[in-house]
């Protein structure tokens, strides 16, 4: 048995080792068009690798991938977040889990991830052909031919675990073969903000907020942080991700709301009545749970004195107050994506993939597996259980 990977991601590796691990006579060989393997591995987290999150519950699960979650239920049933910290265990990674769920290695190192990758796959003698572009596929009754830097090569099985891409183009080694492509448009990026005053508070972090997008369903809760060029955080992250084809029709131009106490305007009138006879300053005195510069901040936005008594605010600027600490409104003007941490929806769409196997419903002994598939999630590790949940079951399946 011959099986021919393309591409040395997560998804890649995954199903590789899988293949060869499930029929240990099968010859698999990895090929990689650049000369690095699990790049995207290393700088993620920060350099610590979010391997997964711990959310056990599939129909929780699921809520997290604003594309493929669906089809992704009948994946997790075979192969969820249990399966993948078992199986990092086994190898001898353990994962931590952190108070917002996400798991890391317990070294906090990436490295370990991918050290545990390349190792194992050396140990079953999984062939890495770096530098070596896959150009055509062409599948037959008996195989799939792959034509690689020129070279044409014949194998049993393949798997195509290629990446995600920013341009249509990109897919259309594919669509000669007749695969429908959902145009890709990027996901999970940072609102800019250029020149806005609030950029003078980077470095700022809010727990807990409500953002939303002017004119769309689209909100989302979470953290935020105050960036030099505009907003970032998981609560922007997730807004992104959810909102990621809108945004793209939009040309990345639009008006994002944010509220910052994220609570409702009848909750906040109820704990301002406590103020009314409070002879303290309100620069002085802020009795929200947000930190002291941006109080400061709404408040000279707003223009009000800083020698204001909280009794004596006047109805107007109190109405004023109430509407920028719960409905704030920020003009974005453009998007910052992180090269080497880059997601996109779009990608081969999901009718075409039998979502228990991987296999192609279009062609017999073609799997796919990963970021190239209609699939993304949101910030928190869900995207690397995507990957190695397709990878395994792709894996899995391509030696029967």
């Amino acid at each position: 048995m011959k099986i021919a990977v393309i591409g040395a991601g997560a998804a890649g590796f995954m199903a590789a080792i899988t293949a060869k691990e499930s029929d240990l006579h099968a010859s698999v060989t990895i090929f990689e068009k650049t000369d690095k393997a699990l790049s995207k591995v290393l700088v993620s987290g920060g350099g610590r690798c979010n391997v997964t999150n711990a959310t056990f519950s599939i129909a929780q699960l699921i809520k997290n991938y604003p594309r493929g979650g669906k089809e992704l239920k009948k994946s997790f049933n075979l192969f969820n977040t249990k399966h993948t910290i078992d199986w990092f265990k086994k190898k001898g990674v353990v994962l931590k889990t952190e108070l917002d769920n996400r798991m890391f290695p317990s070294s906090n190192s990436s490295q370990t991830i991918v050290d545990l990758l390349i190792n194992t796959a050396k140990d079953l003698n999984i062939r890495i052909s770096f530098k070596s572009k896959v150009n055509l596929v062409k599948p037959f009754s008996n195989g799939i031919e792959l034509t690689v830097n020129q070279e044409v090569m014949f194998f049993n099985k393949v798997i195509i675990a290629s990446g995600g891409t920013s341009r249509e183009s990109g897919f259309d080694w594919l669509k000669r073969i007749d695969y429908k492509i959902i145009p890709p448009v990027p996901s999970l990026f940072t609102f800019n903000m250029p020149e806005d005053p609030i950029t003078k508070l980077m470095g700022l972090s809010v727990p807990n907020v409500i953002t939303s997008i002017q004119g769309s369903v689209f909100k989302q809760s979470g953290a935020i942080l105050i960036t030099h060029w505009g907003m970032s955080g998981p609560a922007i992250l997730k807004l992104s991700s959810w909102g990621a084809k809108d945004l793209a029709r939009r040309n990345y131009i639009f008006k994002t709301q944010i509220n910052w106490l994220a609570i409702h305007e009848e909750e906040l009138r109820n704990q301002l009545v406590s103020l009314e006879f409070n002879r303290r300053l309100i620069f002085n005195h802020n009795p929200f749970k947000i930190p002291k510069r941006l109080w400061q901040f709404i408040l000279n936005k707003l223009e009000i004195s800083e020698n204001q008594i909280w009794s004596e605010i006047s109805k107007k600027n109190k109405n004023r107050l109430i509407n920028t600490l719960i409905n704030d409104e920020y003009l974005v003007m453009g998007k910052t994506t992180f090269k080497e941490e880059f997601v996109s929806c779009g990608g081969i769409d999901l009718s075409e993939v039998n979502m228990l196997t991987m296999e192609s419903k279009r062609h017999r002994g073609l799997f796919f597996a990963g970021e190239l598939l209609d699939i993304d999630a949101v910030t928190g590790g869900f995207n690397f259980q995507a990957a190695w949940t397709t990878g395994y079951l792709a894996g899995k399946n391509s030696v029967l």
